[in-house]
């Protein structure tokens, strides 16, 4: 893989508001070195030079203890190199995998020793409208969640907003936490008031499911976001113990676009204005839902 095109993700500023101890940034990746690291479905971005190391300088620059890796679908159902990051991580980080039915509960068993606490599940579609490649249907989670329960761990669902909807219900009978990628891909132009969206905020006040409070996939409109906020203010009002933040770096294809963490970490402050409730967002709901 030497021969390939990649990019120096953009690395952060530190934030003007000090993150409590032990923070959490629940939802990052890492990608490489290529030459140990080889890509199993190339995609059709320029992948990052984000290595264990580089990610780790990250989380301490801007004051994040703990790490989540995601399992990008660039490599597809391997997860040696999340395993790798999270034994070189001193403890640091945990992991969500991608897989489905070919997975054992022994396989798990010893995943789960690894470091992995969940899997990934997408039914967003790319920018032309396809399934992403590699991708595993959240069709399939429905059909694993007896196994992911007997092992403790947790389906994650990266999707619009009415396919959470459908899906969640089947998912809420087995008792495990649900996670939504990405603010839970609900649409800003149908605003707050969107049935989807205010179904959403019942999950959460009932504490079915967490949300995950990335703000760049929903909005482009760094650094302010500020047609985010009211959805923020609605989530954080429906049930703030059900709330994790991630900072999604190194932002996988989005180049000169790519927000910087630490300025996102001081919106996040700005927007919640309440030390408890940053500490139950950053810190106490990761901790539950990761086994920090």
């Amino acid at each position: 893989m030497s021969e390939i095109e990649t990019v120096i993700p953009r690395m952060p500023t530190a934030p003007t508001n000090r993150q409590p101890d032990n923070a959490v940034d629940c939802h990052s990746h890492v990608f490489g070195p290529y030459d140990r690291y080889s890509l199993v479905n190339p995609p059709n971005y320029a992948p990052p030079q984000a290595p264990v190391e580089r990610h780790l300088a990250m989380l301490d620059t801007v004051g994040n203890r703990y790490g989540v890796l995601v399992q990008p679908a660039a490599y597809g159902l391997d997860p040696t190199l999340i395993a790798d990051a999270i034994a070189a991580s001193g403890g640091r980080l945990r992991g969500i995998a991608l897989g489905g039915a070919e997975l054992t509960p022994a396989r798990i068993a010893e995943l789960d020793g690894q470091g992995f606490k969940g899997l990934r599940f997408v039914d967003m579609l790319d920018p032309q409208g396809r399934p992403y490649i590699g991708a595993i249907s959240a069709n399939v989670a429905i059909e694993m969640a007896p196994l992911l329960a007997d092992a403790g761990w947790h389906p994650e669902l990266w999707a619009g907003i009415d396919h959470h909807v459908e899906v969640i219900p089947k998912l809420i009978p087995f008792g495990i936490p649900i996670v939504l990628d990405h603010l839970a891909g609900f649409s800003v132009a149908r605003g707050v008031n969107d049935p989807a969206f205010q179904q959403l905020l019942r999950f959460m006040g009932d504490g079915h499911v967490w949300v995950k409070t990335s703000l760049c996939r929903q909005s482009a409109a760094y650094p302010r976001y500020e047609e985010l906020k009211p959805f923020h203010d609605a989530l954080v009002a429906a049930n703030p113990e059900r709330l994790l933040w991630g900072s999604d770096w190194p932002y996988l294809a989005m180049g000169d676009a790519s927000p910087d963490v630490g300025v996102m970490i001081d919106l996040v402050h700005e927007w919640v204005g309440d030390a408890a409730t940053i500490k139950r967002i950053f810190v106490d709901n990761p901790a539950f839902v990761y086994g920090f």
